[in-house]
């Protein structure tokens, strides 16, 4: 069985936790990282020198870096759809997956998630809220063009970059802040949210995370 290291309200820790169970692969999650702690312990550095969730251990392997881990889940466990094999047709979703990574979440995780949920409101920068969703803006339509073309990133089924890019809509679309029309991402979303691994472990609710 693989072991998960990481909080259920982690949004990478939900990217590996949703991929385990499209795939249906068996795993034990446990609470590291955040108000759990268990970061610095001198075990998890020896798995993660990085200190960060998650962290997975497959049998020998030990991994860390929730995009790596889905890639390697893909590759180790997933069907064709789920993960290509032919590079021309891996690397057109793989693209949209790193755009999330080094694009989308930043400017969604550390710009505006912050400024609306995790800092006090005394602490709130409402220009650099403006300036987050100003990018957002110019960011989620390009999303929203790639998804006129087909339901998901891989065709008419999800594939392991859906995985990455989609876990960041559950925050997207419900923080409160004034959203750009994109009705593309907005069907995708919406399509993501019947699948049930999608609900259970992607659609986690932040509010433990505000200040108290």
């Amino acid at each position: 069985m693989i072991t998960v290291w990481g909080r259920a309200t982690s949004s990478n820790v939900q990217i590996v936790m949703w991929a385990l169970a499209e795939l249906k692969l068996a795993c034990k999650r446990i609470d590291v990282g955040g108000s759990f702690g268990g970061t610095d312990t001198p075990e998890y550095i020896r798995m993660n020198p990085n200190r960060l969730v998650p962290t997975i251990q497959d049998g020998d392997l030990t991994l860390w870096e929730s995009a790596a881990i889905v890639r390697y889940l893909g590759a180790r466990y997933g069907d064709e759809q789920f993960w290509p094999q032919d590079p021309a047709k891996r690397a057109p979703i793989d693209k949209w997956a790193e755009w999330s990574k080094t694009s989308l979440a930043p400017t969604l995780l550390a710009g505006i998630f912050p400024q609306t949920v995790l800092l006090p409101q005394d602490k709130r920068d409402p220009k650099a809220l403006a300036a987050a969703v100003e990018r957002i803006g110019r960011l989620a339509p390009m999303l929203d063009a790639r998804l006129a073309e087909s339901p998901y990133l891989g065709g008419d089924r999800l594939a392991f970059g859906d995985v990455i890019v989609g876990t960041l809509l559950y925050r997207y679309f419900t923080l409160p802040f004034a959203r750009v029309e994109t009705p593309n991402l907005r069907a995708y979303y919406d399509r993501l949210a019947e699948r049930p691994a999608y609900r259970e472990h992607a659609m986690v609710s932040y509010e433990s995370l505000r200040p108290k």
